[in-house]
């Protein structure tokens, strides 16, 4: 990575199975993000946790992630934020747990049941350890049946919580888009959240910019759709020896820089 530090100083790294686990961080991790900086370099995270960039910066205080690893953050819920003022209307239904509900604070719109909404606010299940995203295709029936446009808060299908592989708000995007409904996406592989780390990062050009992530369908799919170079960390929600191998079959024109199976220095 110290090639890539000099070569690329401005970093846009996911957070989440890449600098922690969900209860601890990575200290190998940590400490390549801190010396990047120490050499002039600068850290963006960019992450799908669909709350807005306050919450999580407190939550990975919390666990243990030092503030001195990174420089900023932009998260999927900043972006939600945004699109639920300009394009979801004023009666949204939320569908997700309780502990996403900061995504709503101060905004001008108002939660209400399924039968009254205009729109629909994804940002995961209401119950991540009991339930699956096939447990929602009734509900999903319905809001397709009343033409309901989806927002989804996360695109992460799945997230890495220690050793649990955990279903996100994308598991639940994706049956519903494949059902015939309106999606719109937030967070990583779409534009917007790029678009919003680039401005944080400075406006600097995208040669000088790299783009680190253990998500083949976000991580990797963004960097390539963003025009970005990329490292792959290919440990966490992927499984077996031949991830690398099957992610570059998958993205043949991504400009995978760089594998490992965990971020550190070298």
């Amino acid at each position: 990575m110290q090639n890539l530090s000099r070569a690329y100083p401005v970093w846009l790294c996911d957070v989440w199975g890449v600098v922690h686990d969900g209860h601890k961080p990575f200290a190998a991790a940590v400490a390549a993000l801190t010396r990047h900086r120490a050499e002039g370099g600068k850290v963006i995270f960019i992450t799908n946790a669909p709350r807005p960039k306050a919450v999580i910066q407190a939550f990975i205080d919390h666990i243990g992630v030092p503030r001195s690893s990174y420089d900023d953050m932009v998260t999927s819920g900043d972006v939600t934020r945004d699109l639920m003022l300009h394009l979801a209307g004023p009666a949204v239904y939320h569908l997700g747990p309780e502990k996403d509900l900061p995504l709503f604070a101060g905004l001008a719109v108002q939660r209400v049941p399924l039968d009254e909404a205009g729109s629909v606010v994804c940002t995961g299940l209401f119950d991540e350890l009991k339930e699956t995203a096939e447990d929602y295709r009734p509900q999903l029936a319905e809001m397709l049946r009343r033409g309901l446009p989806m927002i989804c808060a996360n695109p992460d299908k799945v997230a890495q919580k220690g050793k649990l592989l955990m279903p996100c708000a994308g598991a639940i995007a994706e049956i519903y888009e494949a059902m015939g409904g309106k999606v719109l996406m937030a967070g990583k592989p779409f534009a917007p959240i790029y678009e919003l780390a680039l401005q944080v990062a400075g406006g600097v050009p995208k040669a000088q910019v790299l783009a680190i992530g253990d998500g083949p369908d976000t991580d990797i799919k963004g960097a390539l759709q963003n025009g970005l170079a990329c490292v792959f960390i290919s440990g966490g929600i992927n499984e077996g020896d031949d991830a690398e191998a099957d992610v570059r079959r998958r993205y043949p024109r991504a400009k995978i820089i760089h594998a490992m199976r965990e971020l550190y220095w070298s």
